[in-house]
């Protein structure tokens, strides 16, 4: 299992590391791998939402005994059960590698970042849609400029800090 571990963690560094050097110039290496395995996670999680809705789901609302899931909201719970690990994998062995915490305070801290950006995407695009009168689409670029940015920054000194990216309040 070990080596299957390194092998893919090793892969994905070569095919991610290749397309680096034209970034070079304006970015860190880690913000490019933050970028190449978020967007990669993000075409991961449409690419199972669009399966699940249309060829698993039918499009059909999920019974599940005493409750009813709408079929879009149940697509939406699946991919993300499918993609959060995904996500999970890639930021720590991949974009935040070296960090001295625990892999099961990573996995929670990590939790807990992806439910606040959930939480900042809604209410973003409720307030730029709904208060500020912003047309959706804008709002959705505006919204995922801060998110990403609160996440990268959340996911680097919170989730996986190591003894270089601790802060001090000394």
């Amino acid at each position: 299992m070990q080596r299957i571990h390194s092998a893919l963690r090793y892969g994905i560094l070569q095919v991610v590391d290749f397309f680096y050097p034209p970034f070079r110039r304006f970015m860190p290496l880690q913000t490019f791998r933050y970028a190449a395995c978020g967007g990669s996670n993000t075409l991961f999680n449409i690419l199972t939402y669009f399966i699940t809705y249309n060829f698993i789901l039918n499009k059909h609302i999920l019974h599940l005994g005493i409750i009813a899931i709408s079929a879009h909201i149940a697509a939406f719970f699946i991919a993300f059960c499918i993609t959060f690990p995904t996500g999970f994998y890639l930021s720590m062995f991949v974009v935040f590698q070296g960090s001295h915490l625990r892999k099961r305070i990573q996995l929670f801290r990590y939790l807990l970042v992806v439910l606040i950006c959930l939480l900042l995407n809604y209410v973003l695009l409720k307030l730029f849609v709904e208060s500020f009168g912003w047309y959706p689409t804008p709002s959705l670029i505006v919204t995922t400029v801060i998110v990403v940015g609160f996440s990268y920054v959340s996911q680097k000194y919170f989730s996986f800090k190591n003894k270089d990216t601790a802060v001090s309040f000394k």
